[in-house]
């Protein structure tokens, strides 16, 4: 396989600033309460007429535009979400429409928060087969859509956001290896109930609440510390790194407390810890994207660098990711 990596990243949230005032009375708690529990400090919700392609396109053009690569260029157009903008037809057709990828062949993945890296570990062997070829990653959701306002659990964490990455040929670098693992066992930990074929939306299904987004905190809290530090030390030393020679870490924006706790325990004080949790939430698939684009526009990341990234979340599924930066800009 040629080497591939990042040549560009792009991201995109809505206007409109939800802050912990707004979600904390309807859950019944206050906003230092949230602040405290999950140093998180405001959320973007979309627009009224603003769906998941909708953000998806922005921050596809984006990335596009910061590459020099018009849209008609793509070979593969991946997005990832676990709320689309229907259940037919694929989001990235929408998406493919709005930003005119006419070449492009386009499907969709869902593996929640862990989406944005699958979807990398998947154009990296598509381009890597394909000399000259261009993929690009688009994560995006719309949590807000599909939330209990009186569950503290859920409705104080998750936003609206969309994050992109155009993955094609480099010189040297690029990515190192990705380590992805799926826990179906644990599949009842983050949960929508109704909607499919198993239960199909109907008005008891609406009545009863079960089209919304559910979760066992705790229960999620136990399956990142007992798997994720783990696997992104495989990750690493497969590669023949070891853990000190991480400089960056990226991972998905769950809980700010949570996050800090990961650090640690996945041996990665030294390295920068890339969050964009306090002004944006959990925004599902979305969230280490907007991480790593922040890094990226931010001028945090450097040519050389030794980046990790690390997405975690519904299925249950874990998907991390190594890669020698080689710089976008």
């Amino acid at each position: 396989m040629s080497a591939t990596g990042i040549l560009a990243t792009g991201a995109y949230v809505p206007k409109q600033i939800v802050t912990g005032a707004d979600v904390a009375g309807p859950a019944g708690v206050t906003p230092e309460w949230i602040e405290r529990k999950t140093q998180i400090v405001t959320r973007r919700y979309a627009a009224p007429d603003e769906a998941t392609s909708d953000l998806a396109a922005h921050a596809a053009e984006q990335a596009l535009d910061r590459a020099g690569l018009p849209a008609t260029a793509l070979r593969y157009l991946i997005v990832s979400t676990s709320t689309p903008d229907s259940p037919q037809p694929p989001t990235s057709y929408l998406v493919q429409d709005l930003i005119g990828a006419t070449g492009a062949a386009c499907f969709d993945i869902n593996v929640v928060c862990s989406g944005f890296v699958y979807g990398l570990a998947l154009a990296r062997a598509l381009v890597a087969q394909e000399p000259g070829a261009h993929a690009l990653v688009v994560a995006a959701d719309v949590y807000s859509r599909i939330l209990d306002v009186t569950d503290r659990k859920t409705v104080v964490l998750l936003g609206d956001g969309a994050g992109a990455a155009l993955v094609g040929p480099v010189a040297t670098g690029g990515f190192l290896d990705f380590e992805l693992t799926s826990h179906g066992s644990a599949r009842g930990l983050i949960r929508v109930d109704a909607g499919g074929s198993r239960m199909p939306a109907t008005h008891d299904t609406v009545d009863n609440g079960d089209h919304l987004f559910r979760m066992n905190g705790r229960g999620v809290r136990d399956f990142v510390m007992d798997n994720v530090p783990g696997a992104v030390r495989t990750l690493v030393e497969r590669t023949g790194h070891r853990l000190a020679d991480v400089g960056h870490f990226v991972p998905h924006q769950a809980n700010g407390v949570l996050l800090s706790e990961l650090v640690t325990r996945s041996g990665l004080d030294h390295a920068q810890t890339h969050r964009t949790l306090e002004a944006y939430g959990n925004t599902g698939s979305a969230s280490t994207a907007l991480a790593l684009e922040a890094a990226d526009s931010g001028g945090h990341l450097t040519d050389g660098d030794l980046v990790l990234l690390a997405g975690f979340g519904g299925g249950m599924s874990l998907g991390a990711a190594l890669l020698r930066w080689t710089g976008t800009r």
